[in-house]
C-alpha cells in the first residue's frame, strides 16, 4: 500500500476531500500522516475524525528551521511516506526536507503559475481584472511555487463573479482535481489500485 503525507497549516478542505476520495474510490493507499504547523488548526479535527495521525508542531519551539525539519523526518519515515502533499501548508519547504524528499513533494495553488505566485494569489488575480483563473499542482523546489508543473485546470471568470465566488471556483477545482493528481503520482489506476 502506498503511504502519503498531507502538510496543511489551517482548515483543511483540501485535506478532507482527499481524503473523502482516498475512501471513497477505496485507493490502495493511505494518509499516513498529517503534518500541521498551527497547534489551533481546524485541521487536526479533520485528522482525528478520520482517525489519521498528525504532527502538530510549533516552529517557535525549535531552534531554526532545519530542526523543526528534521523531526518532520523523523515522523514521516516512522510513518513510512512516499510522497508528500502539501494542501495550504504555509511555509516554503527549507533544504533540510527538500535534501530528504526532493521530487516527492507536490504543492496546489490557487493560480495559473507563473502567474499570481505566493500569497493572495486569488484576489491578486481578482485584482488584475483576469478573465480566466485556476489552479495548478506543480513539484516543490526552493523557490516560492517555481517547481516544474504537473497539471494546471482553468475557470473562467464571469461578469458577475466577485473575489468570493471566484475562490468559491477555485476551491471547487482543488477538490475535483488534486485528488486525481495525487492518485496517478501514487502510481494508482483509475480504479485506485497499483498500475
Amino acid at each position: 500500500m502506498k503511504k502519503f503525507a498531507v502538510f496543511a497549516s489551517g482548515n483543511g478542505s483540501n485535506f478532507e476531500a482527499i481524503v473523502t476520495r482516498l475512501k471513497e474510490e477505496n485507493w490502495d493507499a493511505e494518509v499516513s500522516l498529517l503534518v500541521c504547523d498551527n497547534l489551533e488548526a481546524k485541521v487536526l479535527e479533520r485528522a482525528e475524525a478520520f482517525s489519521i495521525p498528525s504532527f502538530a508542531f510549533q516552529p517557535k519551539s525549535y531552534e531554526n528551521k532545519p530542526a523543526f525539519e528534521r523531526a518532520i523526518i523523523e515522523q514521516l519515515r516512522l510513518h513510512e511516506v512516499e510522497l508528500i502533499v502539501l494542501a495550504g501548508y504555509m511555509r516554503l519547504i527549507g533544504d533540510t526536507l527538500l535534501k530528504a524528499y526532493g521530487g516527492k513533494i507536490i504543492n496546489i495553488h490557487p493560480s495559473l503559475l507563473p502567474a499570481f505566485p505566493g500569497i493572495d494569489a486569488v484576489g491578486k488575480a481578482y485584482r488584475a481584472g483576469v478573465k480566466v483563473a485556476g489552479i495548478t499542482v506543480h513539484y516543490v523546489d526552493e523557490g516560492m511555487d517555481t517547481g516544474p508543473i504537473i497539471a494546471q485546470k482553468a475557470v473562467e471568470i464571469g461578469e458577475g463573479d466577485t473575489l468570493e465566488t471566484i475562490e468559491q471556483h477555485i476551491h471547487e477545482l482543488e477538490h475535483k482535481h488534486y485528488p486525481s493528481v495525487i492518485k496517478e503520482l501514487l502510481g494508482l489506476n483509475s480504479r485506485g489500485e497499483k498500475q
